[in-house]
């Protein structure tokens, strides 16, 4: 912003623009996290969705990741994990990874809901609506999984370190899976953003009602 130029930006620095523009709800592929095998290693949106206030919807961490060491990440500091349809942390390209999330919900209006007491209860931060991959495009864990193992470890004996590392891994996925993954992710990108619409309309509305209703009062 200092020099004019334009850039990408990841979930927190999304998180921080939404948030600075009065935006509640934006969708994203899938948040970073902790790294496997590098707890040392944390993508700073975990610290993000602790402290600042937006909805961000995604397909769950980027399947590269420590899920477990994510979500207990999360939980230590006051994230709450939405299953949007599922009991269940999706995995990227997987629809469930065994793992739970905090409370399900089933419609935009019950994230809604959540989202509103919350703010109600002045508690801080955001709230992660984990939405699993289209089931035609899922790519299933026992098939990915050795595709990424194997991307792991070639980032491992390259040396690579820290914001060398993502980029490498999902490259090598791509051409190990012959593109399948960045179908796979194109589906879940467009599914996250129908969600979060969704979710969206339903903030609003829930909003605008409570205001006519204080207006009536």
């Amino acid at each position: 912003l200092a020099a004019g130029r334009t850039g990408a930006t990841t979930v927190a620095a999304t998180m921080i623009c939404a948030h600075l523009a009065g935006i509640e709800v934006f969708s994203t592929g899938g948040i970073g996290g902790v790294h496997r095998g590098a707890g040392d290693d944390i993508s700073a949106d975990l610290q993000e969705l602790a402290q600042t206030p937006v909805i961000v919807v995604c397909a769950g961490a980027k399947a590269i990741l420590d899920l477990p060491a994510t979500l207990e990440y999360l939980e230590t500091h006051g994230v709450t994990v939405v299953g949007y349809g599922t009991d269940e942390f999706p995995a990227f390209y997987s629809r469930t990874s065994g793992l739970p999330v905090d409370v399900r919900c089933d419609t935009p209006q019950e994230v809604a809901d959540l989202w509103l007491a919350k703010q109600a209860l002045g508690l801080p931060g955001g709230l992660l609506v984990s939405v699993p991959i289209p089931a035609e495009a899922e790519i299933p864990a026992a098939e990915i999984e050795p595709v990424i193992a194997q991307a792991v470890a070639e980032a491992a004996e390259g040396g690579l370190r820290s914001a060398e590392v993502t980029p490498f891994l999902l490259s090598r996925i791509a051409e190990l899976t012959g593109a399948r993954s960045l179908d796979a992710n194109l589906a879940l990108l467009k599914n996250n953003a129908a969600v979060a619409a969704q979710i969206a309309v339903s903030v609003s509305r829930q909003v605008a009602g409570a205001a006519d209703r204080t207006a009536v009062v």
